[in-house]
């Protein structure tokens, strides 16, 4: 999903990661910095300017002034990026909510108990479960 819309708006996967954290940042209250996007996309400083060169170049992305901190810079999303994610939400939600609703009535109560395991199934594998719920042994015991 996010290499889609990533293409779909014209830039890589790493520059819409950080314009997807700089927006979580300003919806939380919290200043988005470079320093946050190189901790997050484990990238060096100066891959950390390239991409903002990139995105700032592209309308997506403004630099300012750390309020705080007269060395740092806050970063903040353009209503241009908003309007841009937006659209492309929209187009992918309206596809989900037509394929969604071509599911035959008597057919949905099994769809959606086969989300629910594979949800189940993807979070016990981000903590790092087996799909009994238990922790796979280190093979040192």
């Amino acid at each position: 999903m996010r290499r889609r819309m990533s293409a779909d708006m014209d830039m890589n996967v790493s520059d819409m990661q950080a314009l997807q954290h700089v927006i979580a940042a300003e919806a939380q209250g919290e200043p988005a910095t470079p320093r946050d996007l190189s901790a997050l996309l484990g990238i060096s400083s100066a891959s950390t300017t390239k991409l903002l060169d990139r995105l700032s170049a592209s309308g997506h992305l403004e630099r300012h002034p750390h309020p705080t901190d007269r060395r740092a810079l806050v970063l903040r999303s353009t209503p241009h990026a908003h309007s841009q994610i937006r659209a492309r939400m929209q187009r992918m939600h309206s596809g989900m909510e037509q394929a969604a609703a071509a599911v035959p009535p008597e057919s949905r109560a099994a769809v959606v108990a086969l989300l629910d395991a594979m949800a189940s199934a993807m979070a016990g594998a981000d903590a790092g479960e087996g799909s009994d719920g238990t922790r796979p042994q280190s093979p040192r015991g």
